[in-house]
């Protein structure tokens, strides 16, 4: 049987990106996010108006998606509930959201120089894309609190042993991305680490317990 719950999050599983780009001071900024999908070598990523990234993409036109593996759930929750804008939004600070203007640092990443864009890779991460913004859409309505990017994919990093010999694909048994469902982080279809964000934003489900 169904029900009509009229669900208020409609995360219902999507990769987790690591949006790297250049603030106003050439300094690098990093925020998660999971609002992504792709076609052919263009992606699709749909950004808060209210965050820094969604600023420096519309004012330098380049960034870097760096994909993280399950394994790396830590890393990424680590980022959450942080911004790169030092003064932090009103509806972010009721959320919780802190001022950080270190996100490698933050995050315990290191940062990797890319090779046609300025801002950097993130070195831990096993896929990497150089891009370049294609074009920006206002979404969401009448209430615009979002843009939709278009990039296109400059060039492609990918771990080697990712790469089945011989050929230009990725093996997708070998590839285990951080999954974002719900505000929860999965794996290898399990939930791999509590999420700082789920708690920010008053998710109403279960989560395991924190690591030691």
């Amino acid at each position: 049987m169904h029900v009509v719950p009229g669900i208020k999050v409609l995360y219902f599983g999507t990769p987790v990106v690591l949006v790297s780009s250049l603030n106003e001071d050439g300094t690098a900024n990093l925020a998660p996010m999971s609002s992504a999908w792709w076609l052919g070598q263009s992606c699709m990523l749909g950004l808060g108006n209210s965050a820094r990234t969604t600023g420096n993409l519309l004012r330098d036109g380049e960034c870097v998606l760096s994909l993280p593996s399950a394994a790396m759930a830590g890393a990424v929750d680590r980022l959450a509930l942080t911004t790169g804008r030092p003064d932090v939004p009103e509806r972010k600070a009721a959320q919780g959201y802190r001022y950080e203007p270190d996100k490698f640092g933050a995050a315990g990443l290191t940062e990797q120089a890319s090779e046609l864009v300025g801002a950097p890779r993130v070195a831990e991460c096993p896929v990497q894309l150089e891009c370049r913004v294609v074009a920006a859409h206002p979404f969401g309505g009448t209430d615009t609190r979002a843009t939709a990017f278009e990039v296109r994919v400059l060039r492609t990093h990918v771990e080697e042993e990712l790469v089945i010999p011989g050929t230009r694909y990725v093996d997708p048994a070998g590839w285990d991305p951080l999954i974002m469902k719900f505000c929860e982080f999965f794996g290898g279809g399990q939930q791999v680490h509590p999420s700082r964000l789920a708690g920010g934003w008053a998710m109403p489900h279960r989560r395991p317990p924190a690591s030691v």
